[in-house]
């Protein structure tokens, strides 16, 4: 019989490179850009086609973390969203004129000063449309939103914003997070109430899970304090005065100067000085906060890169807006169905090709794999001695 080959050592066995984390800040690039794609639109179709890329890119892409469960949520507030549109255009009604006549409301008589508002009436399909398509839009952009909460890591990002607008940057990050704990700390104790067989639905449910819910993040938020005071949280460097008044004046007049230009590139008199005013504000801005840089005392540990990836992504995104708000000027009447007289939708096919380039993060960075449980190494068998 042939001798069995030797067993092979786990450490012998080359292990696959993992990519290293995308940068945060082309997540909220690429969705952001998504989110203003969104804006541009009221085809159902179109937005559908959004929310389902952006649902594909998070299922691919986001990493095994509590705080990238927090999809879902955005998912069913942007469906509480849409509801809400259509309750206020049933309720209050809308200006917009329809001969398809759903149901007759008993109509409530106002007073001569809320003229324009009216409470019950006729309810029509044109109505209904109109309001679904505003709230499909605005429920779009929740989603879009809610995918950079669940692709980017909040620390990261955190850690990538430059020092003058660190302290700024640790409450919008607090903010950003609170939903995301809140999320996984009710997940968890309605687990736990499974578990030992207690209701965890309905109002006996929800009163049973709120308080122990509030009284961790009240722990956590004390327990965030102490740490952000124990790490010198606040403190600034010994910044000579010259150099304050020229941060604040560079600031200052960097966003007076993006205002002043961006007014000018809306409106058609200001089209000649708008784009050198705005590239000067910006300028002026960014030399603000590199100065103001100097007054925060911190150091970053293990930076963010932005890599050829980042770029990637965050320019699928950019291109996708680009291409929405060009072909919302090309032809307005396919990104914006008309609901008098009701005509059915239509899906524009190059406006649709321009929303699948946002499915790139998904081929270029797709999550990190978990790590196998290694197993234990094999021995050989001892020798029998005569």
């Amino acid at each position: 019989m042939a001798p069995r080959p030797a067993p092979t050592h786990p450490a012998s066995i080359p292990r696959p490179q993992r990519l290293p984390a995308l940068h945060p800040g082309a997540w909220w690039l690429w969705s952001l850009a998504l989110g203003t794609a969104a804006t541009r639109t009221t085809n159902p179709l179109l937005l559908t086609l959004l929310i389902a890329t952006s649902a594909y890119v998070v299922a691919t892409c986001r990493p095994d973390t509590p705080w990238a469960r927090s999809y879902t949520a955005f998912v069913k507030l942007a469906l509480v969203v849409i509801l809400i549109r259509l309750v206020f255009a049933v309720a209050l009604g809308s200006p917009i004129p329809g001969t398809h006549v759903i149901v007759t409301l008993p109509e409530i008589p106002l007073p001569d000063w809320a003229q324009g508002i009216r409470l019950g009436g006729r309810v029509t399909v044109e109505t209904l449309l109109f309001a679904f398509y505003d709230g499909l839009r605005l429920a779009a952009l929740l989603i879009c939103v809610g995918a950079a909460n669940s692709l980017a890591s909040p620390t990261r990002l955190l850690k990538s914003l430059p020092g003058a607008l660190y302290e700024m940057g640790v409450a919008v990050v607090v903010a950003l997070t609170y939903a995301p704990n809140l999320i996984a700390d009710v997940q968890r104790l309605r687990s736990a109430r499974r578990l030992r067989g207690r209701p965890d639905t309905g109002v006996r449910g929800l009163l049973h899970v709120g308080l122990p819910v509030l009284e961790g993040a009240l722990e956590r938020s004390v327990a965030l304090a102490a740490a952000m005071d124990s790490r010198g949280y606040g403190r600034t460097a010994d910044v000579p005065p010259r150099v304050r008044r020229t941060t604040a004046t560079l600031t200052l007049g960097g966003l007076l100067g993006v205002c002043a230009g961006t007014y000018g590139l809306l409106t058609a008199e200001g089209g000649t000085y708008g784009l050198p005013v705005l590239l000067i504000g910006l300028a002026a801005a960014l030399a603000g906060l590199r100065l103001g840089g100097r007054r925060s005392l911190r150091t970053r540990y293990r930076p963010a890169r932005w890599d050829a990836r980042a770029w990637l992504v965050a320019g699928s995104g950019a291109a996708v807006a680009a291409l929405l708000i060009l072909a919302a000027d090309r032809d307005p009447a396919a990104l914006h169905p008309g609901v008098v007289p009701l005509v059915a939708p239509t899906l524009p096919l190059w406006p649709a090709a321009a929303v699948l380039l946002g499915l790139l993060p998904a081929f270029v960075s797709p999550a990190p794999r978990t790590a196998a449980p290694r197993k234990p190494a094999l021995r050989p068998a001892p020798k029998e001695t005569s």
